[in-house]
């Protein structure tokens, strides 16, 4: 898009030619109230009183683009007449409980009415039943909703259920005179404001992924966390900024806390907000924060104990990716020091795979980012859950398809109803699983110039293609002559009789006919359909813009380490960008701070993993540790960004920065390694107080710093495709549900749930299982795991998942370290 000017209130203004007003007001400090438009998602008109005048013209700034010269004035009598009965209609029985209001002291209506200086109300109508909906955990009040429809807009445009619409209210019409007497947006306002209220898109019950982005985006009370509701004043709480530690998007988060009551002066987080403005936040995020380590104290014997253990016993530390940058430079100090293996079979895996991504694309990291999805218009995912892997990347991937005219890939072997969902124009591939390498080299063979990929790779892939025959169906023009029986009129009688005529014209004509065309054998593999390419070639009409994103399912398959080369080609060879999302919160931290060993020795000490001796933030070890929560440091995010988390409640016990300084590696704080992050992989020296933290108005993102991709010589080396154990029978995947995705989360009282085999509805029919009935699933009799059937909803297909958050069912024992996917026996278990 071409850069232009334009003036708004006397300031000459940059902006993209297309951009809407609003946006690049805001992005300029320029004030123009709107209450129902979000930036990222297509303007509703809901509220109207973004309006301004531009070029002599009342438009609205939400959905007007901008021109080169254009002349905005943001404020007048008249637009200051008419954003005045905007605000006194959303008043119209408004209910006056802002005394109790959750939203009391932050709320939009509250300040725009103080904003415009409503001081009285010339409109009144009789008041309509607004009945209240509970929602799970999320509450609904319609009394004090003002239908702005953000709930409606976030829900479709940027998470992707779209399982809120407006529905009718029911309301009294309007009299007639209101329309003679009132400024017409104010009464166009008002009337929709009558006929409607917000409803779900499946009847009573609301059938989503439970986000809570509708809360975040409320502007006044209607929408609330049911645990929070009457549970404190927005002035009360405490804001501290963090990011959130439960996968590796870590996208920023405001803990928000106080005292517990009168009695009992320890600070508690009462909930989580997020800068819905710029980044929306997925439901464990908001409701799964009270994860942390409450009870602990200072035991001095297990502390000496752990410090003895370490130095004198240990030849393991093995450790999960749920932890900081600092504390992942303190073991790497610490097994430097006492010569000890580091252990982490999840950083393990992906510090591999981005290596040997590396080694082909030529820069130690990956290209692409959350923000690169959202710009794409044409977008692939490999290997990855992505409802549940990683929010944050659904959230982008559905945001690209609707609001950039987007399409794009789907690649997985579980069939997902809320993907499918996100656009007619997203192609749902449900391969089997294991054949991952295949779709890599399809993605070459489909997008990579040809002329400059490495000839070897060239004549591999024209290996792989073969010609047939192929039956299709064409509608054809046919030239058909009948004769008709047509009545005339006899000049000279002036009677009517009836002649007969030849007449010929053109019909559609179905006909089938045998044509020539050439296939890859990858395809096949793959199981795409005969249509494919055509519907392909559609969807590609018209794109510029390319993300593919890996996923989880890549790092631990039996061909990682060629599917990772071809990843690195895709980048160098195709107009993709690549994202790899890391497994775990701080996956890619752990990776890059840590020398990472395969396999452990025979003592082991466990940091948030199994040990012989265990170090526990879940307050379930030998010793506690604090929680991420209770903690201060950095992440380094998927976006390979390292972001700040700062102390949200007091832990009275030792941390990991104690040990080390009785092991001789001393510093005051764990905060103080955050300036000695490794700069060689692409770290920099910055101090933890130096980190910045927020969204600027035009949304930039200051969130720590980016780490630097550094350039390496790339090699060309890639191996064919080799075919992996075919996975017939019963699959099961490991994967967590919706919420959750760790044992962290697992402990969350407003996510408290339990594991299970989840299966689908097509699944219990077929092996003629109920939900709630006990099963076994295992590979032998030394790899078993008994637990309990569990319908999902979200899934169809007849792959089963088997999550890892409930420390009650050891997943491990079915997967151990490797891929993703299982073939298993699962054996009812009758209720006696």
């Amino acid at each position: 898009m071409s850069e232009i000017t334009v003036t708004i209130n006397g300031k000459e203004c940059k902006a993209k030619e297309g951009e809407y007003i609003l946006n690049i007001a805001r992005r300029n400090g320029i004030f123009i109230p709107a209450l129902c438009y979000l930036n990222g998602c297509s303007p509703t008109l809901a509220c109207r009183i973004c309006l301004v005048e531009a070029d002599g013209k009342r438009v609205y700034s939400c959905n007007t683009k901008a021109k080169d010269g254009m002349v905005i004035i943001t404020d007048n009598e008249e637009i200051s007449k008419e954003r005045r009965s905007i605000m006194e209609v959303y008043d119209v029985n408004h209910p006056l409980t802002c005394g109790v209001c959750d939203q009391s002291g932050e709320c939009e209506l509250q300040n725009y009415n103080s904003y415009i200086g409503v001081d009285e109300q010339h409109f009144a109508i009789k008041d309509t039943a607004r009945p209240v909906k509970k929602w799970g955990l999320m509450h609904y009040d319609s009394s004090l909703c003002i239908v702005c429809e953000r709930c409606v807009t976030v829900c479709k445009d940027m998470i992707g259920d779209s399982a809120l619409k407006t529905v009718p209210r029911g309301g009294d019409k309007l009299a007639k005179e209101w329309k003679e007497s009132m400024p017409k947006d104010a009464y166009a306002m008002w009337n929709k404001l009558q006929k409607s209220i917000i409803g779900t898109a499946s009847g009573d019950t609301l059938d989503c992924t439970n986000c809570g982005e509708c809360i975040a985006v409320c502007p006044v009370g209607a929408l609330v966390s049911s645990d929070f509701q009457y549970k404190s004043n927005a002035w009360e709480l405490k804001k501290i900024p963090a990011a959130c530690s439960h996968c590796s998007a870590a996208c920023f988060l405001n803990y928000e806390v106080k005292h517990t009551s009168i009695d009992n002066p320890e600070k508690k987080i009462y909930r989580v907000t997020n800068e819905w403005t710029y980044q929306a936040l997925c439901g464990a995020g908001r409701f799964g924060f009270d994860f942390q380590n409450t009870n602990a104290k200072k035991d001095t014997e297990k502390f000496e104990e752990a410090v003895e253990f370490i130095s004198k016993k240990a030849d393991t530390i093995r450790f999960s990716s749920f932890i900081t940058n600092e504390e992942a430079l303190i073991l790497q100090k610490i097994k430097e020091k006492f010569n000890l293996k580091l252990v982490n079979d999840d950083a393990y895996q992906f510090k591999s795979f981005l290596q040997n991504y590396s080694k082909t694309s030529g820069t130690t990291l990956y290209s692409g980012s959350l923000s690169k999805i959202k710009k794409s218009n044409f977008v692939v995912s490999v290997g990855s859950a992505i409802k549940t892997d990683n929010p944050a990347v659904r959230f982008s991937f559905n945001n690209a398809l609707k609001m950039n005219k987007g399409a794009g890939l789907y690649f997985h072997p579980v069939a997902d109803p809320v993907v499918e969902g996100f656009s007619k124009n997203l192609v749902n591939i449900n391969h089997k699983p294991g054949v991952e390498e295949s779709i890599m080299y399809l993605l070459l063979d489909l997008f990579a110039d040809k002329e400059k990929l490495p000839k070897s790779v060239s004549e591999y892939l024209h290996s792989l293609r073969y010609k047939t025959t192929r039956t299709v169906e064409e509608i054809i023009k046919e030239k058909v002559t009948e004769k008709v029986i047509k009545k005339v009129i006899d000049e000279e009688s002036g009677e009517t009789k009836e002649i007969e005529e030849e007449v010929t014209k053109m019909v559609p004509k179905k006909i089938s006919k045998e044509i020539e065309v050439e296939l890859s054998k990858l395809a096949d593999t793959v199981s795409l359909a005969d249509d494919f390419n055509e519907k392909l070639e559609k969807l590609l009409a018209k794109k510029d813009t390319f993300t593919l994103i890996l996923g989880p399912d890549l790092y631990a398959h039996p061909r990682a380490k060629n599917i990772a080369a071809l990843a690195g080609l895709i980048q160098r060879y195709t107009d993709f960008d690549v994202v790899l999302i890391p497994s775990q919160t701080n996956t890619l931290g752990v990776s890059l701070i840590c020398d990472l060993d395969e396999n452990a020795g025979k003592s082991v000490i466990g940091y948030n993993a199994p040990g012989d001796f265990t170090l526990s933030a879940l307050g379930d070890g030998d010793l506690d540790m604090p929680a991420l929560n209770q903690q201060e440091g950095t992440f380094t995010n998927i976006d390979k960004r390292v972001v700040p988390i700062n102390v949200a409640l007091e832990f009275k016990g030792y941390c990991l920065n104690d040990i080390a300084s009785s092991l001789g590696i001393k510093k005051e704080y764990t905060i103080d390694y955050t300036k000695e992050l490794p700069t060689q992989k692409g770290y920099k020296a910055i101090a933890f107080d130096d980190l910045e933290n927020y969204f600027d108005n035009a949304g930039n993102e200051h969130r720590g710093y980016q780490i630097e991709n550094i350039p390496i010589e790339p090699s060309d080396e890639v191996e064919e495709v080799e075919e992996i154990e075919s996975f017939d029978g019963i699959v099961v995947y490991r994967c967590e549900p919706v919420l959750q995705f760790s044992a962290f989360t697992g402990k969350c009282p407003q996510l408290k749930t339990h594991g299970g085999l989840f299966v689908s509805a097509e699944f219990l029919q077929k092996h003629n299982l109920n939900d709630g009935d006990a099963v076994d699933v295992e590979i032998n009799e030394h790899k078993r795991v008994r637990t309990m059937i569990k319908l999902d909803n979200k899934i169809k297909g007849q792959v089963a998942y088997l999550p890892t958050f409930d420390k009650m069912i050891d997943a491990q024992k079915i997967f151990g370290k490797g891929y993703r996917y299982a073939k298993v026996l699962v054996k009812g278990i009758s209720h006696e």
